[in-house]
């Protein structure tokens, strides 16, 4: 789920907290050219006030009406929106897709569960909810619950003559970035406003100050030391960007150990092709190699800082879009 998705549940939770009556709705499915995805929220509060969005501004009024509607009766709504024809200007998708939206009040079971999700999300930690569609109390997946198989991505299943709708929430996406060189400078900004949580690590505090890298976190720990507390999770990616052996190599060690969806290091094919016999040397196999990056990034000719960023931010949103797919093909081996 997106950083912003987090955000905006965690909201739900504090209005809810505040004696405010709530509804959370949520993109539950999607065809065609949808302007959102499935698992988008957007919540209102009993006032009229909201926070996020299911269509990107097509059809929230509509999906505010209904939810004040839910506030008041505690019940839920499911809504369809497609292409509007005799009703064009009033409401409809002009991108030509269709949503489904569920849009269900929040009450003391459903608020309960939502801060247990939220402490997870808080703690890294992904887990799946399972929402009943044709009413009841959503409930989180454990091991062993009958509804558990189902994918890791976000959708509507049926089980036994029931549908649910099963939500992966996961946590905000997360780039390391070892080496606090001038593509650094480009990347950390970029990447946080693409929803990155952005973390520097350089233990050489003349390059990584708060002046080069304002509003990223730092660490002037050797990597070696500090990615195992920070933790490298599957929604986390690492890129090395110092040409240093002394501190790229030890984390690409760590990285490739790890659940990390993305693994990237700078340099030219004839750097990597050493840096793959170092490694190779201290008992990485190729096959782990393989899953370095490098060159970092998409192939589209880059040139100085600002363009490399652009090909490895490009590439770490191609990858975390292919994550659910490789998680699945795994799942099924």
């Amino acid at each position: 789920m997106a950083a912003e998705d987090a955000e905006i549940l965690f909201q739900a939770v504090c209005w809810r907290r505040a004696g405010r009556g709530v509804a959370v709705a949520t993109v539950i499915e999607t065809f065609g050219s949808a302007p959102r995805p499935v698992g988008s929220h957007l919540v209102v509060e009993e006032s009229g006030r909201f926070l996020g969005s299911v269509s990107a501004g097509c059809v929230e009024g509509d999906v505010v009406t209904a939810a004040l509607d839910v506030i008041a009766d505690g019940g839920s709504r499911v809504l369809e929106f497609g292409v509007a024809d005799e009703t064009a200007w009033r409401v409809g998708l002009s991108c030509g897709g269709r949503i489904v939206v569920l849009v269900e009040a929040l009450n003391a079971a459903t608020a309960e569960l939502l801060e247990i999700s939220n402490r997870e999300i808080a703690a890294r930690r992904s887990h799946r909810i399972a929402t009943p569609l044709n009413g009841g109390d959503p409930r989180l997946l454990r091991i062993g619950d009958p509804l558990e198989p189902y994918s890791r991505r976000s959708g509507v299943v049926a089980h036994e003559g029931r549908r649910w709708f099963i939500e992966w929430r996961e946590p905000a996406p997360r780039l390391v970035i070892v080496g606090a060189v001038h593509v650094a400078q480009s990347l950390a900004p970029m990447a946080q406003i693409a929803g990155f949580e952005t973390i520097v690590v350089d233990p050489r505090d003349a390059y990584a100050t708060p002046e080069r890298f304002p509003g990223a976190r730092l660490d002037l720990r050797w990597p070696d030391e500090a990615l195992p507390e920070i933790g490298l999770d599957s929604s986390t990616a690492l890129v090395v960007l110092t040409h240093d052996p002394k501190i790229d190599d030890g984390a690409l060690s760590l990285a490739l150990a790890s659940d990390c969806f993305y693994v990237g290091a700078l340099g030219s094919r004839a750097t990597h092709a050493r840096r793959i016999e170092r490694l190779v040397a201290k008992g990485l196999t190729r096959d782990a190699l393989a899953r370095i990056k490098a060159p970092i990034g998409l192939d589209i000719g880059a040139l100085g800082p600002a363009e490399i960023t652009v090909s490895v931010l490009g590439e770490l949103i191609l990858e975390r879009k292919r994550k659910p797919l490789r998680d699945e093909a795994r799942k099924t081996k």
